[in-house]
């Protein structure tokens, strides 16, 4: 194990995880944390990234996926996994494969004894979108299982291993279905939250839904763009959804048309009609990037929420957070911070070091 000391000698609110030291699968870059707090007490954080060796037209903060474990869920150490540079999971070996260019990390839950981790991945194939070539973009959502959240075996799904495909021509998912969550409902059904990328470039949110959890069928888009102005005027992507007093609540990353990512909330009574709440902080937002130009490590975006309840009904939000100065995925930063609730209060949020 190798302690995270880079973030310790680094004084930015809310930095709690940096880019691994050289020779690790995440020496470039880390993004998207997924964490749970074990029945132990036990912290784990599974998270993607990759190292500057990575298939640079891949244009993703995408690559492999690794575990940090940690006492508190504030200081992590990294667990040297079986595969590439300390991995816990690769890209598939199988060209044919949906998953055999680059994959990430996008929900993990403990259940019957089982860690299962849903992902996303995409092949090697190139589209053009607009006046740009994109490798890799055709993602598609696919599920593993381990015992100690360290070694995975891929459950096989029906389009090339993945467990949903992309929608036909014209349809709002036609380009990819990723970033997917699972949500198990007290009824017995399940609930797929997922986005994707339609050609006015603006990101949507779809659902599918289930009664064993593996074989699945789409139910459409379910939230879209806000109002011009807005923090997610341009649409959402990453989210997060989990029931709160009964009701659901979608933590999601919103991005407006300047290219500034923001996390907002939004609720439904039966996890499918959704209503979106404005917040108090920029543009409608609960928890906005730092200020422009004010030179912090998430100055640019914050996004990929993943929503922890506290014993002490509080709430932790862990995130990643993007610099400024970037072009592109690739020439900006991603790290991961921490944000915790104004008690009880999970529409109010603070940088944990403030």
């Amino acid at each position: 194990m190798m302690s995270n000391h880079q973030a310790k000698q680094i004084n930015q609110p809310g930095l709690i995880l940096t880019p691994g030291p050289a020779g690790w699968w995440d020496s470039e870059r880390v993004s998207s944390p997924q964490v749970m707090r074990d029945l132990d007490g036990t912290w784990k954080m599974w998270y993607y990234g990759r190292d500057a060796s990575f298939d640079r037209e891949i244009n993703l903060p995408t690559g492999r996926c690794g575990l940090a474990v940690s006492s508190d869920g504030v200081k992590w150490e990294r667990i040297r996994g079986p595969l590439t540079m300390g991995a816990v999971f690769d890209p598939h070996l199988d060209p044919n494969r949906f998953d055999s260019a680059h994959v990430g990390v996008s929900n993990v839950y403990f259940r019957e004894g089982l860690y299962w981790m849903w992902y996303f991945g995409g092949d090697h194939t190139v589209l053009e979108i607009g006046k740009f070539q994109a490798k890799g973009i055709q993602m598609l959502p696919g599920c593993a299982v381990s015992r100690d959240g360290i070694n995975w075996v891929r459950l096989e799904g029906p389009q090339r291993g993945a467990f949903l495909s992309q929608g036909k021509p014209g349809e709002f998912d036609a380009l990819f279905c990723a970033w997917p969550q699972v949500l198990y409902d007290e009824d017995g059904t399940w609930k797929m939250y997922y986005h994707t990328l339609n050609s006015q470039l603006e990101f949507l949110v779809g659902l599918a839904v289930s009664t064993d959890g593996l074989r699945w069928n789409k139910v459409g888009q379910i939230l879209g763009t806000g109002e011009s102005g807005s923090f997610d005027e341009r649409g959402i992507g990453t989210r997060h959804v989990l029931k709160i007093d009964n009701q659901y609540v979608m933590f999601y990353e919103g991005i407006n048309k300047s290219g500034y990512h923001s996390i907002g909330i939004a609720v439904s009574d039966d996890g499918i009609k959704w209503y979106k709440q404005e917040g108090s902080e920029a543009n409608g937002s609960v928890f906005s990037h730092a200020l422009k130009d004010s030179g912090c490590w998430d100055a640019q975006a914050v996004g990929t929420p993943c929503v922890v309840p506290m014993d002490d009904g509080s709430f932790r939000m862990y995130y990643i957070g993007t610099n400024e100065g970037g072009y592109d995925e690739l020439s900006s930063q991603h790290q991961i911070g921490l944000a915790v609730s104004d008690g009880s209060n999970f529409r109010k949020w603070y940088r944990w070091g403030v």
